[in-house]
């Protein structure tokens, strides 16, 4: 018996259909969980092959990108050194850091923001995706303290899921990282990721600070339906305190606002929390792709009492170059899923009033707007 949902596999499997046909993508693939148990409730990736006739299916298709693909996630990591910095009091959301207004020369080279800041605050520099903010606040926490959170948050290791062929992704070890690196992991470079692991990363703060085991086999019964052994949700480790989590999930939430990166990402109803990420596709032969991106969103919903967790990953969408955003192609495409998981699942619709308290709506129904 598996974890899976088939009514929500089928949604991601009909939405990744319509936006492979419509982007026409390198590759795109989606996984979503259940934080509180680790439960996958579905994955799939596009191209696809038909499991009934495998033989005839190009290898490249059979792959279950979620857990093979390694890519470097760009900003979706940023959590990361944000959370990190937050747990180890080296700062408060509301410390300031000078953004450079847009360029900060440091070892020998010029790291850039898309868009020119001054100081911002450590919440407003995850709403606002600041890669010198990040590199900033990592630089203040220190390299060593830093590598042990990535480690904590389980990238560098399989997820342990089950499922044949995962693999760890690439973190390097602490004393072979470079004096620029401590400005480049921060805002996902220098490091490859599976997208199980960022939607289990995601998890983490979703889940009040725990990283739980993903699991896809809910029991194993025999021929004649007996339950032979059952598995139970497992919480891995406390990569966070639940102070520190929901210091993370406030711009998390910010993000998918007016004045966040990732305002395409909202469900009708709910607040959804989450991170964009962009990234140059790396070439093989060494370096960066011109051109080429692979763009994400990874977030949970709903916010103040989340149920699923997951990701959308887009390699080399199709769009015109200044649209191949996280937030404009990912984001997208995660708020139509989710969407309809919150309808398949009869999620209580939720709104926020003027003075910050949530208060629950009426489930959707028949002849609503």
């Amino acid at each position: 018996e598996l974890t899976i949902d088939m009514g929500l596999q089928d949604i991601v499997e009909q939405e990744l259909d319509n936006s492979y046909q419509q982007l026409k993508p390198n590759m795109l693939t989606a996984v979503f969980v259940r934080p509180r148990t680790g439960e996958i409730l579905a994955m799939a990736t596009r191209p696809a092959f038909n499991p009934n006739d495998p033989s005839t299916a190009p290898v490249e298709t059979t792959k279950n990108r979620a857990i093979i693909e390694m890519f470097e996630p760009g900003s979706t990591f940023k959590i990361v050194v944000i959370a990190a910095a937050l747990e180890q009091k080296a700062v408060k959301p509301d410390s300031i850091f000078h953004c450079e207004n847009g360029s900060f020369a440091y070892a020998g080279k010029v790291l850039r923001d898309v868009h020119g800041y001054g100081p911002m605050t450590v919440h407003d520099i995850l709403v606002k995706s600041s890669n010198i903010g990040c590199a900033k606040i990592a630089m203040h926490l220190g390299a060593d303290s830093y590598y042990e959170y990535i480690r904590r948050f389980g990238f560098g290791e399989r997820t342990g899921v089950g499922l044949p062929g995962e693999i760890p992704g690439l973190v390097r070890p602490r004393h072979r990282w470079t004096g620029l690196s401590i400005t480049r992991v921060p805002m996902g470079h220098e490091i490859a990721v599976t997208p199980l692991q960022i939607a289990m990363s995601m998890s983490v703060i979703a889940n009040g600070g725990n990283m739980m085991l993903p699991q896809i086999v809910r029991s194993v019964r025999d021929q004649d339906g007996r339950e032979v052994v059952s598995f139970s949700p497992q919480v891995v480790r406390r990569v966070i305190s639940e102070d520190t989590a929901a210091k993370v999930a406030a711009p998390l939430v910010d993000v998918v606002s007016e004045r966040g990166t990732a305002r395409q990402a909202s469900i009708r109803g709910y607040r959804v929390a989450g991170k964009t990420g962009t990234a140059q596709r790396v070439d093989p032969k060494g370096g960066y792709t011109p051109g080429k991106y692979v763009v994400s969103f990874a977030g949970y919903f709903p916010a103040n009492d989340p149920e699923i967790a997951g990701i959308v990953l887009v390699d080399d969408a199709r769009t015109p170059g200044a649209h191949n955003y996280g937030g404009t192609v990912a984001a997208p495409i995660f708020a139509r899923i989710g969407e309809a998981m919150a309808k398949h699942l009869e999620l209580v619709p939720e709104t926020t009033v003027a003075d910050g308290t949530t208060i629950a709506l009426v489930p959707f129904g028949p002849g609503m707007n």
